[in-house]
């Protein structure tokens, strides 16, 4: 008898196929699988390398949730969550169904999202490409081989890169199609080589279910110090969360999805999904390592053909080239993936205009305004003309994963806070002494000196001053930072240029939170920059 294969087998959710099934495939067997069906590459140092073809990152326009009595009223309807008509949707789950009946080789892999026991879910994934069965596999949470026997699917994603949506039928943009069923527990995607369209939808998932159980789900990552205490990082891409939260001295619990329930902050995975352009062994030494490792899944990497070197600083692939690999691979990182609930709450922006402090000390409203703004800066774009920074706000630092109101995710984080009387801070890891093009990039030494005196405690203690745009607290002092590139004005040779940027911020933070507030109370409507000056 194979342990592996689970009592209850596709045929008990109505799914017929002649296919060959390989159920829960370890890693080297499916590697070799993947080799053998040329999707992919061994490097020198044993990683599979993949290509993904058209689509190098998520197809954000081409999914859909399905609109319908369960989702009616509790999805936040936009940009970001597209309805799905449920005719539409029927029609795709029967071709998709048909699609699998001739198949020569299934992969399934029977997995957790989420590290802790009463608050995971489990998802069934079913996959037409050996290697995209190694990457879901390395990202969520592997069962025990005991309890494979047994599993049954509380959510299943069928995935085949080779299937074709059809507009007029299906309801779809494109050929490409990502449709979550939240009624029927079923996640169809079809038309992309892209392996994180899986990861994200069981994070969509997560953000669907837990906000009702009182759990925070949070776009984030974590880690832990040597007395046990958690530090979170919320930021979009590009203002340093992975960097961050890769501390030698502290334990990492997780670089992307996690929860936050009354007992601990719990890593939604159990792998992770790092960009590798222009990845620095000097830089990120221990992400670096993972290059070397067999297990690791390098997306769009470049690799000579005779040698078979990787060259990480080529981008004709992909910008976006990534690399998955166990959380296991990193020397430092939590056994049990999950830590205590937070003492620190850290808000990463790379602010392109110059105008925020290095770090900022927020309330618990001031952290809800932020966390719903989600703020980041672009640097200008290489178009003849713009010379502008670019202004970004992703709601709680990941609004195309938050099924539900943003209201929903502020609330629980704003009580959790209040709660637990944890620590907030806003740090900017972008430009000082001037906007993009004329001031520099805020130091890595300095970010980390703020963010160890934070963390540790001691800038509880700093003398603090009010900024005059945004209310929140700056220290005006810290022991091994020089104290001119506290006061981000100061940093500027032209103070008037400052002024204005910084009322031009100010204006863009206003504008983009006026679809909050009516949905958050006073508080909250207090926090926005601009009214500390007009007082």
């Amino acid at each position: 008898m194979n342990e592996r294969i689970p009592e209850a087998g596709l045929e008990a959710q109505g799914i017929e196929t002649r296919a060959d099934l390989h159920w829960n495939l370890v890693t080297a067997r499916l590697v070799e699988a993947a080799v053998a069906g040329k999707e992919g590459k061994l490097s020198a140092d044993g990683p599979l390398v993949v290509e993904t073809g058209a689509h190098t990152g998520r197809s954000a326009q081409d999914k859909f949730i399905v609109r319908d009595a369960e989702t009616d009223a509790t999805v936040w309807w936009g940009k970001s969550n597209k309805a799905m008509e449920p005719a539409h949707f029927a029609a795709l789950k029967a071709d998709f169904f048909t699609a699998l009946k001739d198949k020569e080789d299934l992969y399934v892999q029977d997995l957790y999202g989420g590290s802790q026991p009463e608050h995971r879910v489990r998802v069934r994934v079913i996959n037409e490409l050996a290697w995209h069965n190694l990457f879901i596999r390395t990202m969520l949470v592997r069962p025990p081989e005991h309890e494979l026997r047994t599993f049954q699917a509380d959510y299943t994603i069928i995935d085949l890169p080779s299937f074709r949506a059809d507009p007029e039928r299906h309801g779809t943009r494109s050929e490409t199609v990502i449709a979550v069923n939240f009624t029927e527990k079923l996640v169809l995607i079809g038309g992309t080589r892209y392996a994180g369209e899986m990861k994200k939808s069981v994070f969509g998932i997560l953000n669907y279910l837990l906000p009702p159980t009182g759990v925070m789900p949070m776009h984030c990552s974590a880690n832990m110090g040597p007395n046990g205490d958690t530090a979170v990082f919320f930021g979009l891409s590009g203002t340093g969360k992975t960097t961050l939260s890769a501390d030698p001295a502290r334990a990492l619990i997780g670089d992307d999805e996690h929860g936050w329930s009354d007992t601990a902050v719990f890593n939604f995975e159990g792998g992770c999904y790092a960009k590798m352009i222009r990845l620095s062994a000097d830089a990120e030494p221990a992400i670096f390592a993972t290059t070397k490792r067999f297990g690791t899944v390098l997306e769009n990497v470049v690799m000579d053909k005779l040698t078979r070197q990787l060259d990480l600083d080529d981008n004709s692939l992909a910008e976006n080239s990534r690399g998955a690999y166990p959380i296991d691979f990193i020397p430092n990182a939590s056994d049990e993936n999950m830590g205590s609930v937070p003492s620190n709450i850290v808000m990463l922006t790379a602010d392109a205009y110059g105008v925020l402090p290095p770090i900022a000390k927020l309330t618990p409203d001031q952290a809800m305004y932020h966390f719903l703004s989600g703020y980041t800066a672009r640097v200008a774009g290489t178009e003849i003309g713009v010379t502008e920074p670019d202004a970004t706000f992703s709601t709680c630092f990941g609004a195309p994963f938050m099924p539900r109101h943003p209201s929903i995710y502020g609330n629980l984080l704003k009580e959790r806070i209040a709660r637990g009387n944890v620590d907030c801070w806003l740090v900017n890891t972008g430009w000082t002494g001037g906007k993009y093009g004329t001031g520099h990039r805020m130091p890595i030494k300095a970010t980390r000196a703020l963010l160890n005196a934070a963390l540790d405690g001691s800038l509880n203690d700093a003398e603090f001053r009010t900024d005059s745009n945004f209310g929140f607290k700056v220290p005006v002092s810290v022991p091994g930072v020089d104290p001119a590139i506290l006061d981000p004005r100061a940093t500027w040779a032209d103070k008037e240029a400052y002024d204005a940027t910084a009322a031009k911020l100010v204006d863009l933070f206003v504008e983009n939170f006026a679809q909050f507030e009516s949905h958050v109370d006073e508080g909250v409507r207090q926090s926005a920059p601009g009214l500390a000056q007009a007082a």
